[in-house]
């Protein structure tokens, strides 16, 4: 196995368990609605997620291991692509907030400021703003 093929599969991996970490976010009450069922494939498509590899995170999302980012800024960059996803999504309203927040508390955001993180992202997002100013809104949000 070269190099490159041990750093893509490692990489396929870490997108593997970041998939089916939102997946266990998605099923924490029990069920996949609609729009969250769409925000997974959307999901699956970005991460480049097998149709095969989906059905069996679906079915056995718990085998795969939690690994919320250890950095701050890894987090605020997942935070970003996930905002981006549920804002383009279209996911509206009190969904769209909900969504997000199941999101922060999954990325290893602390559960009393998710409301406040998730409105911000989503407000980024919608000013379609790069990565650097995402993070600086969120990282001045309490100054």
């Amino acid at each position: 196995m070269s190099f490159s093929e041990l750093f893509e599969s490692g990489f396929k991996k870490r997108n593997e368990d970041h998939f089916a970490s939102i997946v266990r976010v998605a099923m924490s009450d029990g069920v996949i609605d609609d729009q969250e069922k769409a925000f997974l494939d959307r999901l699956a498509t970005r991460l480049d997620i097998t149709d095969l590899e989906y059905k069996q995170i679906l079915k056995d999302y718990k085998s795969h291991p939690i690994n919320p980012p250890m950095s701050y800024d890894r987090r605020l960059e997942r935070l970003y692509d996930l905002a981006r996803m549920v804002w383009v999504d279209d996911i509206e309203g009190p969904n769209q907030h909900w969504l997000l927040e199941k999101l922060c508390v999954g990325l290893g955001f602390n559960s009393a400021n998710v409301k406040y993180i998730a409105d911000k992202a989503l407000v980024l997002a919608y000013d379609k703003v790069d990565l650097d100013t995402f993070m600086n809104g969120i990282k001045s949000m309490n100054e």
